[in-house]
């Protein structure tokens, strides 16, 4: 009897500070805090775990600071605004110098998601086969699900050399796909071009650094080499953006007069507007044709944005990503940051890039192949299966295709004997060179598309 009437009593109290707790929060919801008293209470909480939390050995200040400054901004409910811990400060500063560590994807949390907005060009996610709009539901076997960027590029990044695997789910694809990268030093090279056919100049900006203009102008002096050109095809295809400036002074060398971008934020000082200025190398007079993906993002949906409101040029391909906001870096102690959101990017026209994006002029698919095929292509590059038989056989015969379709097969790889032997033309192309060209008209039907365009006009 006794041991009942100690367990009603201690219910009996459960009960009552149950009912006092439920008032106190009532109470306290009829007024708002003040920034000071709620740093009073932030302070309170904070040295209430410190000292009663049953296991001290899980206290780590720095944690618990870092935690609550991110729980500050996840109410903000904005996947671009996020805490800087001192490593990844630092390697922010790396990455828009141009160099940095990791996969070489560049990624968002877009609807609860962490999802790639591009995959930048030669970095091994490029070359493995991640794709724009590509969702990250695993990492190392743990599940994304409330994950913040910063949490994603802390598991993501790490030591050149070393394996990370990641799980896809892919648009259209029924199961998820597992995909082991192997982690190497990011250098971009942001600005390549050719000139194909000898008639159009083939510019492919990757992503925008603070070298990207620089290197601009060296491929705008080589093309300036070749007289009669048919036109200019600037490809902003999976670039993902990066510096404001780089972006303005890129547009700068197409656009004769006019906006480019301007910005709208909460103060005067965050009100912007980039105008196009005289610049001594420019391709300002040439017929231009724009190429943009769902990978195409911030600054590239600048530029792209900027072309199609001055009717500068014709934009071609799908739909650009949306992300249309201005991210500051303000410097915390400690060597930590916060990247907030203090603006958002209008086209010249005055649409809000923002969660918009940038519609193309004309809608064209990437590639005439099948799903399937590409993925085939793609393996059997990856396995290196054409470069061996292109190696080993200089002049080849029909018994020799037949053998090597067997071989295709047995790796059960699946395609047509005319698409192997385009690769195989290409591959006899490709080693005729020093390096690989940087298009493929063969796969790339947006190319296609826009060389057309220039070489009929």
């Amino acid at each position: 009897m006794i041991f009942f009437r100690k367990k009603t009593f201690i219910l009996a109290f459960i009960l009552i500070l149950s009912l006092c707790i439920d008032i106190q929060i009532t109470n306290s919801e009829d007024k708002k805090l003040t920034t000071y008293q709620g740093l009073r209470l932030f302070s309170q909480a904070l040295n209430l775990i410190k000292h009663n939390y049953v296991e001290p050995n899980k206290i780590d200040d720095e944690k618990l600071i870092y935690g609550a400054i991110e729980g500050l901004i996840k109410t903000l409910d904005d996947p671009y605004t996020h805490f800087l811990s001192p490593s990844v400060y630092k390697e922010m500063k790396v990455e828009t110098s141009g160099k940095f560590g990791g996969l070489g994807i560049v990624i968002s949390i877009k609807d609860d998601k962490l999802t790639v907005i591009s995959p930048i060009e030669d970095t091994p996610a490029h070359k493995i086969g991640i794709q724009a709009g590509d969702i990250i539901t695993k990492i190392e076997g743990d599940s994304t699900k409330g994950i913040t960027l910063h949490e994603s590029v802390r598991k993501l990044r790490g030591c050149k050399g070393t394996e990370v695997t990641i799980t896809i789910q892919r648009e259209d694809e029924d199961k998820p796909i597992d995909f082991t990268i192997t982690r190497d030093i990011i250098k971009i090279d942001s600005v390549k071009s050719a000139i194909i056919r000898n008639k159009v100049a083939y510019i492919r900006i990757a992503t925008f650094n603070q070298n990207t203009p620089t290197e601009l102008d060296k491929e705008i002096r080589k093309i300036k080499k070749y007289k009669n050109l048919s036109g200019i095809i600037l490809d902003l295809r999976n670039n993902p953006g990066g510096l404001l400036n780089s972006a303005v002074d890129v547009s700068n060398c197409f656009i004769k007069e006019g906006v480019i971008v301007s910005t709208k934020g909460r103060y005067s000082r965050d009100n912007q507007v980039y105008l196009s200025k005289n610049h001594r190398l420019s391709l300002k007079d040439s017929p231009l044709v724009v190429l943009i993906n769902e990978g195409s993002a911030s600054g590239s949906e600048i530029v792209a944005g900027a072309i199609q409101d001055s009717k500068r040029g014709t934009l071609i391909g799908k739909k650009s990503f949306g992300k249309g906001s201005v991210q500051t870096i303000f410097p915390l102690a400690h060597e930590t940051g916060i990247a907030l959101t203090t603006a958002k990017y209008y086209a010249p026209s005055g649409r809000s890039i923002h969660d918009e994006g940038i519609a193309p002029d004309k809608e064209v698919e990437y590639s005439k192949y099948s799903k399937e095929d590409l993925k085939a292509i793609f393996e059997l590059r990856q396995k290196d299966v054409i470069k061996k038989f292109v190696k080993e056989h200089k002049d080849y015969t029909q018994e020799d295709i037949k053998d090597l379709l067997k071989k295709i097969e047995e790796k059960k790889i699946s395609l047509k004997k005319e698409i192997v032997l385009k690769e195989i033309k290409k591959e006899k192309y490709y080693l005729s060179l020093k390096k690989k060209p940087i298009y493929d008209l063969d796969i790339d039907n947006q190319l296609k598309v826009a060389l057309d365009m220039l070489v009929k006009n």
